[in-house]
């Protein structure tokens, strides 16, 4: 003989003696769109898993000396794990996932982008310095580049955890979504709490340094041709 509120989720049962759970939507992953998109991620892992081995195994050769070995395998590590990202965000949205989805998305593209900014940076030191002096400029050895990148990824690290702070990862039941005139047909969308600009701001730090890439990529483009990586960066770009 009293009205009882079900509560947000809930939708009160035929007889009204009691409240059902109203559905949740989230992707599954044997729906069509997490299969394209997870094979694609394992054939790119592959790949760079066995490039990885390529220059693993030819280490002490001097192509992969001249390449800058050890920021290759930083670049490698970053392409492994936007991949890898792949599967965080068809995983069921928990505060878990959630968390793991604002750490590694924008963490995964700096690692890329400061690997290659330091690259392109130090090429276009060395051949700087070269037009004015004999003497080599300064943190061009392997351990001053891997400080710089190291510092470069620290700084997109430092930002998420901030965010963190102020604002924790958590799921939520977004109702407004899937509504419908009926309210028994409504479907709850299980999706983290992150915002459209909350996002832009995550992967703001990795576009300034896809942009400033960009900017040493032309720079370097008059380099002699067996330094000459300006071409293939600027298109990765």
């Amino acid at each position: 003989f009293t009205c009882a509120d079900c509560g947000l989720g809930y939708w009160p049962n035929a007889s009204l003696t009691g409240c059902f759970e109203l559905p949740q939507e989230y992707i599954r992953w044997g729906d069509a769109w997490a299969v394209g998109p997870v094979t694609i991620a394992c054939l790119g892992a592959l790949a760079t898993l066995f490039v990885l081995g390529v220059f693993v195994r030819h280490n002490s050769t001097p192509v992969v000396k001249v390449s800058g070995r050890e920021l290759c395998y930083i670049l490698l590590g970053g392409v492994f794990l936007c991949y890898c990202m792949t599967f965080i965000f068809i995983a069921k949205p928990s505060t878990a996932v959630c968390t793991l989805r604002r750490l590694g998305l924008g963490t995964a593209f700096s690692v890329c982008y400061s690997a290659l900014l330091t690259k392109t940076n130090r090429i276009y030191r060395i051949f700087e310095q070269g037009k004015r002096s004999v003497s080599a400029p300064r943190f061009i050895s392997p351990a001053s580049q891997l400080a710089i990148t190291f510092s470069l990824i620290s700084l997109q690290l430092l930002g998420i955890c901030v965010w963190f702070v102020v604002d924790p990862s958590h799921s939520v039941v977004d109702f407004q979504d899937q509504r419908t005139l009926d309210p028994r047909f409504a479907r709850g969308v299980l999706k983290c709490d992150i915002s459209d600009l909350s996002l832009i701001c995550l992967l703001g730090y990795s576009m300034l340094l896809m942009v400033t890439c960009t900017v040493y990529a032309i720079k370097t483009r008059g380099v002699p041709e067996t330094f000459n990586e300006a071409k293939p960066i600027g298109f990765t770009m």
